[in-house]
């Protein structure tokens, strides 16, 4: 039998914990060696920056701060109090509600259903694609705002960065060429009854001027303006694609095939058409033409 394996387990961990202990005394010894001797008369301070022993001179010209008093609020109506993380976070707001600002106020509502019904027109299920479809009308929704943009961004936006007027001022011009557009389109329309709906729901009286019309009134009502406006022109563009669907489907049930479907013969027929017909442009100049600059 081998000598090493008379050794117990419980002898070698009993090894194993006092050499542990002996190295950690060790440890402690230098460490107590290391550090720098005190006087006994030294005076004790504290070393926290918050407190100061009671024996400790203080200067009367700057006062030891109080660690309960709470910190000063900036002034943060003026300009120059804002920090650049405030401004990003204001910028990032701004930039999350420009989205919903672009859907109501502006001309795209309109000219994104008409593109959506146009392609549901031609059978093309994914085409063009959304992607496609969303950026043709953002820049066909920049150029109808055009003016309103330049108003904008000349009367309220720049005045505002240069210190001239401050928030509220600037929010209120740049709401005037909001208002006109809106207006315009809606009395172009003639969908002034919409005004009145939402204004009765609202608890107001009905207005006689336009002026007399607050914003949170007039966005809903320009928003079912452009959702009518949109369903009819939808409708005048969805139009000849549906006969030429009813012509095919009358083709293919004379000749007795009823099993083929009809979309699927149509869709060259509708893409042929649309294409001599240079209806890309033809429906784009008459999206930008319906409204009222």
């Amino acid at each position: 039998m081998r000598k090493d394996a008379l050794v117990s387990p419980a002898v070698l961990r009993s090894c194993a914990l006092a050499l542990l202990i002996s190295l950690l005394s060790t440890a402690f010894s230098l460490a107590q060696d290391a550090s720098p001797p005190t006087s006994a008369n030294a005076p004790t301070t504290l070393s926290s920056p918050g407190l100061v022993s009671p024996g400790a001179a203080r200067n009367p010209a700057n006062p030891a701060p109080n660690p309960l008093s709470l910190p000063q609020l900036p002034d943060l109506t003026r300009r120059e109090n804002f920090s650049a993380a405030m401004q990003i976070i204001i910028l990032l707001t701004v930039l999350s509600l420009a989205p919903a600002i672009l859907l109501m106020m502006t001309s795209f509502t309109r000219i994104v259903i008409v593109l959506a019904l146009l392609r549901q027109a031609l059978g093309t299920q994914q085409l063009p694609p959304n992607q496609v479809l969303i950026g043709l009308a953002m820049f066909m929704t920049f150029l109808v705002m055009g003016k309103t943009l330049h108003r904008v961004n000349d009367e309220a936006l720049q005045p505002y960065l240069n210190g001239t007027i401050d928030q509220k001022s600037a929010l209120a011009i740049a709401a005037a060429p909001m208002r006109d557009f809106m207006i315009t389109q809606i009395e172009r329309s003639h969908n002034e009854k919409d005004v009145d709906l939402f204004a009765q729901f609202a608890g107001k009286p009905r207005a006689t001027t336009w002026d007399g019309v607050d914003t949170l009134t007039l966005i809903p009502a320009f928003m079912l303006s452009e959702l009518k406006t949109a369903f009819l022109l939808g409708f005048k563009v969805y139009l000849p694609f549906l006969i030429i669907d009813l012509v095919i489907s009358t083709i293919l049930v004379s000749m007795g095939m009823m099993m083929l479907p009809p979309a699927l013969i149509s869709l060259p027929f509708k893409l042929l058409l649309f294409v001599l017909v240079d209806g890309w442009r033809l429906v784009a100049m008459s999206l930008m033409g319906s409204f009222a600059t």
